[in-house]
């Protein structure tokens, strides 16, 4: 009977806990040795309340271990403080041991005996191992980044390694306080629970994953390496051969130069045309010249003639419609064959 009276009291607790509002994160992992700080929000109206961070299941059986009205309470352990413009009351709980893992609750303290406080639960689990700040970490070529690997207490005193994976021959080691630095890594050991890895002058080729290892445990993080930004300066075509500008520099390199390219192409330009009228000129020339040219194109004007009724003579160029043949002689001392049959 006494196990069902404590689970009505905190389902009774749970229900003004999601009517009013006081909320924070369900679960925080944190590494043993390290810090956490839990943001509990809240409502306007419980502005000037007290808050408080207890441990347990239940506000009943609950263990106080900070109020916001208590400030002689020691702070090297767990603190808290209370934000009004924010509307949030801080709790940082310091040196973690696996032993505090549990149930933890946020409260705003009613201080009526009608009604319950206000209340949030979450649960903070410490654990052994290592854990990773950022699992991804990306640099341009030629920069430097750095890696922090924290590590729980418990493997304070072990080596620390850094390795590519895959290539087991690339793992850098280090004891407890000790450090390594070559041209591009160095890694280091302050024994304050967080092994740091520097990568200097990043190479496109150091693209890949790697591990972070206390111990027996290890945490993989994955190195991306960006190209080099750089301003390249604009490429100028180069001008077609087939016109003049072939004749153009692309680019003049001083202003003389400039005026001498461009009269150099204007003369072979214009040597060009010169050329091109006398040729035709000359053709002109010759057709009017040649007798036997004339009587070609007389011919040609003959035999593209539609009219089967007209009749043109080669050299007197006259046209006629006699339906009867006729045989005509150029001259009488020509042989016969020098004559148009009609």
């Amino acid at each position: 009977m006494p196990k069902l009276d404590t689970r009505v009291l905190s389902l009774l607790l749970w229900i003004p806990a999601i009517q009013c509002g006081v909320t924070t994160e369900g679960e925080y992992s944190v590494l043993e040795g390290q810090s956490v700080v839990i943001p509990c929000h809240y409502e306007p109206q419980y502005e000037h309340y007290v808050k408080y961070w207890c441990r347990g299941t239940t506000r009943e059986f609950c263990t106080i271990l900070a109020r916001t009205d208590d400030l002689s309470s020691p702070k090297d352990k767990v603190s808290i403080s209370d934000d009004l413009d924010q509307l949030v009351f801080t709790v940082a709980m310091n040196n973690l041991k696996k032993g505090e893992t549990g149930w933890y609750i946020c409260g705003v303290e009613i201080g009526s005996i009608w009604s319950a406080d206000v209340v949030t639960y979450t649960n903070i689990r410490v654990v052994d191992g290592m854990s990773m700040v950022n699992n991804q970490v990306t640099g341009e070529e030629g920069e430097t980044v750095t890696i922090e690997c924290p590590y729980s207490e418990r493997y304070r005193e072990s080596r620390k390694k850094w390795c590519r994976s895959g290539d087991w021959s690339s793992c850098l080691l280090t004891d407890a306080g000790e450090s390594y630095e070559d041209a591009s890594v160095a890694i280091s050991d302050d024994r304050t629970r967080t092994f740091t890895v520097t990568l200097k002058k990043l190479r496109l080729k150091d693209t890949g994953w790697y591990t972070c290892s206390a111990g027996k445990q290890k945490m993989s993080v994955q190195v991306l390496v960006t190209p080099r930004s750089t301003d390249s300066a604009p490429v100028t075509s180069t001008p077609s051969p087939s016109q003049c500008n072939r004749y153009m520099p692309a680019r003049p390199l001083n202003k003389d130069s400039s005026h001498s390219h461009y009269l150099e192409s204007w003369l072979v330009c214009s040597g060009v045309v010169i050329i091109l009228g006398i040729a035709v000129f000359m053709r002109k020339l010759w057709k009017v010249r040649n007798p036997q040219y004339q009587f070609l194109e007389q011919d040609s004007a003959v035999r593209q003639n539609k009219d089967p009724k007209s009749r043109i003579n080669k050299y007197s160029g006259g046209v006629t419609n006699q339906p009867d043949t006729t045989v005509v002689f150029l001259n009488k001392g020509e042989k016969r064959d020098d004559a148009l049959l009609y």
